[in-house]
């Protein structure tokens, strides 16, 4: 497909958002020469959408059905009432929403009019809320209608920190609040609205992992957002009879654009709400949906996986399941063909821009054990030590990356940008990663998960995969305690099948077997009903951190 042609295109405007960092202009011509940067804006994307297949179903979410012409339409609508409450082309707007089809129905009235939304996360609260709103000086903020959590009293509360907020808009009805995000989507005599944004705008603000401090605002543009999608659904092989289930929070990367919905919307194919990840929840609707494509982080697999085992239910539809977020155990990656009956297509990749996926024609054991190829020839990545010094072809290395889809800076953060990347622009991911010579990366953990034990330099994601194949251990997480002698030590977390106790004679016995240096043993171990998650769904490594060197620093008291 050549590129696009429009007018949006050729209006470029010279400077970005303030307070975010624009490609530099050679890289910038060379990604429109080879077409990933296509000059089309998300707007433009909806209506040509819309065009192509009107009555195709785009959003499913229990009994409600949306297609593309009437997600098109409901689009403009809103659109012409935000202009109405005075948004405009580059204002901000918070939005934070479980998964509803009137979710990708605002975003896109936002694209439509230039007002940027911030995809924020249902499980954040007032404090991060309010260092969003402050930070990109937010007019409005669009919340849930009350159901287990009073989102309305969140947002007067964050309303009354940050003066910038001139509306609140609840999905439903709520007398507290004048404005209804479903009323002010009632038909009228709006007309197509013309895009008030270019392809080289900010489209959207997606939220980094938040591992130091508030997560920061990551801005994505039209252009290179659009690149994100359009390839991740290519690699995916989505078409117009993908069936996506989204249990994950659609604002998150993951399910919204890698390839996520908006992947399954540029394909023709139809996405399937709902806001419960249980495997009671989601297999009726795999069977009642006939689900062909899901993605899920590596905690929730674990658990689809473990009740499959045990409970008779038909999958027999699902083709893909996706797995990111996190790197999933070899030990559980091993299981999903045999007990999900799906071909497992592992995910790497970051809000901030590179995404890596196996491919669906890879063998069996390229797919276990690997987290993928990246998705553009232009994706350059470095390797390299604590030094910053390049590592020997395939040892593992931080991972640092630049590309078409690849942020040069968060917004508003001088300080973070000058740590976050090289002067030349090269993200710096923290992930440790070292790359086979088919190409495909491996994870090795992040930078805090490598543990410096007197020297030697110690995998907490080999010594998970490890334990899992443990019969006794469900899950286990391991991170670093403190240690006078050795700087650190290995401390895991460990969740086990029947509640028992497990201890560190019967470990290092397993793992004697397994033929695991000694170096890598646990030193500590501690049983847990629950490891603590973060607001997608991840181990809380942080957490767990934290947890470790208390018990450390008690014990050492106590001793």
């Amino acid at each position: 497909m050549p590129p696009f042609s429009t007018q949006s295109s050729v209006r470029s405007r010279c400077s970005l958002l303030k307070g975010c960092i624009p490609w530099p202009a050679e890289f910038a011509a060379t990604y429109r020469a080879k077409g990933y940067w296509r000059g089309e804006t998300l707007g433009a994307h909806l209506r040509r959408w819309a065009a192509e297949r009107p009555s195709a179903v785009a959003v499913i979410a229990g009994e409600e059905q949306l297609t593309y012409e009437d997600f098109n339409g409901h689009a403009d609508t809103l659109a012409m009432h935000l202009g109405q409450l005075r948004l405009r082309n580059r204002d901000r707007i918070l939005v934070q929403l479980t998964n509803s089809p009137r979710f990708f129905i605002l975003i896109f009235a936002c694209f439509r009019i230039g007002v940027i939304p911030i995809l924020t996360l249902p499980a954040h609260r007032e404090s991060e809320m309010a260092h969003f709103a402050s930070l990109s000086r937010a007019s409005a903020y669009v919340v849930p209608a009350n159901d287990r959590f009073d989102y309305v009293s969140l947002a007067r509360g964050v309303r009354q920190r940050v003066p910038s907020i001139r509306h609140l808009i609840v999905d439903g009805d709520d007398e507290r609040e004048l404005f209804s995000l479903p009323r002010l989507m009632k038909p009228s005599s709006s007309k197509a609205i013309e895009d008030q944004s270019t392809a080289s705008d900010v489209a959207l603000f997606l939220l980094s992992g938040g591992t130091t401090g508030y997560p920061k605002l990551i801005p994505r543009t039209h252009n290179d957002y659009s690149y994100n999608f359009r390839r991740s659904s290519e690699i995916a092989g989505f078409d117009e009879s993908t069936r996506y289930l989204a249990v994950l929070p659609v604002s998150h990367n993951f399910p919204l654009g890698s390839p996520g919905a908006l992947g399954v919307f540029e394909r023709g194919g139809t996405v399937v709400l709902s806001n419960d990840p249980s495997s009671q929840g989601a297999f009726k609707l795999i069977e009642r949906q006939r689900i062909t494509h899901t993605s899920v982080v590596p905690t929730i697999a674990l658990r689809w996986i473990e009740s499959a085992e045990t409970r008779r239910t038909d999958l027999s539809s699902l083709r893909v399941l996706q797995v990111g977020g996190a790197r999933l155990a070899e030990e559980v990656a091993r299981k999903v063909r045999p007990v999900l009956g799906c071909r497992l297509q592992q995910v790497f990749g970051m809000a901030e821009g590179l995404l890596n996926y196996t491919q669906l024609d890879d063998d069996e054991e390229t797919i276990v054990s690997s987290q993928g190829l990246p998705i553009c020839p232009d994706d350059e990545l470095r390797f390299v030590n604590e030094e910053g010094e390049e590592v020997p072809s395939g040892s593992p290395g931080e991972l640092l990356v630049r590309g078409p889809y690849t942020i040069r800076g968060y917004y508003q953060a001088p300080e973070h940008n000058a740590r976050a990347f090289t002067p030349d622009g090269f993200y710096r991911s923290g992930d440790v990663v070292r790359r086979l010579p088919t190409g495909h990366l491996v994870v090795e953990g992040r930078a805090k998960d490598m543990i410096n034990r007197g020297g030697e330099k110690i995998s907490a994601v080999d010594v998970e995969n490890h334990l899992l194949a443990h019969p006794r251990i469900r899950d286990a997480a391991v991170v670093a305690i403190p240690d006078r002698e050795f700087g650190e030590r290995v401390c895991v977390f460990i969740i086990t099948r029947d509640g028992a106790p497990l201890g560190l004679p019967e470990i290092g016995a397993f793992l004697s077997t397994r033929q695991v240096a000694k170096f890598m043993y646990p030193e500590r171990v501690e049983l847990v009903d629950a490891f603590p998650l973060t607001n997608v769904g991840k181990v809380d490594k942080k957490s767990l951190r934290q947890i470790a060197a208390k018990i450390s620093l008690d014990r050492e008291q106590t001793e």
